[in-house]
This record gives C-alpha cells, structure tokens and sequence, in this order.
C-alpha cells in the first residue's frame, strides 16, 4: 500500500495527515500522540475513526498540525484521519458518515464588529 494523505480543517486548525501500512503508531508534528495531546479526551477523539472500524492497529499515521488550539487541531485530526480511510476503502464511508466523522464542522470565530466589546456583546446601557 502507498502512502495516502487527506486534509482536515475545524475552525482555524488544518491537519495534513499521511497513512501508510504499520503498527497504530500515530506521529504530530514529529512527536508523538501521547506527548502532543496530554489529555485523554483529545487521543481519544483523535483514534475514534480508527476504533469504529477497528483498524487501529494497521495503520501509521503521520500528520503535520498548524493553527487554532488543541479542541480545534484534535477535531481536523479526526476528520482528516476519516477521510484517509475512506480513500483506503471506500465501503467504509457509510459507517463513518453515520457517526458525523466525514462532516466538517464550519462553526467559525465571529469577527469583532466596531462599537462593541465583542462579536455581539454591547456596552452596558445607562439610562441617566
């Protein structure tokens, strides 16, 4: 099997990712899973593509992440991980699209709008 890659992009985080035949390692930015995302939750997210069709074990995954936080890099991650497996198989489409892995989530940062503190947010009024 060659190498196949896809792309994935939440919010302002892209996440380039390579697959290749191997053991389950999964490698960011030339480190590992474990050391790039502490928190369990975010590996979790990461590997739940890979869980639903029990290919964890089967494939290297390497991926270059830039931009956004850790919520946002952990759900490009996932999505571009679901999209690499669909290119390997695409019988596999119907079960990851049923779980909302093939979905990219357009949700964006609002911009700052002038004469407000924020997005949508006004002063306070005063009446007197």
């Amino acid at each position: 099997m060659e190498v196949i890659n896809a792309i994935g992009r939440r919010k302002s985080a892209v996440a380039r990712v390579y697959v290749s035949e191997g053991t389950g390692k999964i490698t960011i930015n030339k480190v590992d899973i474990d050391k790039y995302f502490p928190s369990a939750i975010l590996q979790y997210v990461v590997r739940q593509p890979l869980q639903l069709l029990e290919a964890a074990e089967k494939y290297d995954i390497k991926a270059n992440l830039y931009g956004g936080g850790f919520t946002g890099q952990s759900q490009a991650l996932r999505l571009a991980i679901a999209r690499a497996l669909v290119k390997i198989n695409g019988e596999d489409k119907k079960s990851l699209k049923s779980q909302g892995f093939l979905t990219r989530d357009a949700r964006e940062v609002e911009r700052k709008k002038p004469g407000r503190p924020k997005a949508r947010r006004r002063f306070q009024f005063s009446k007197r």
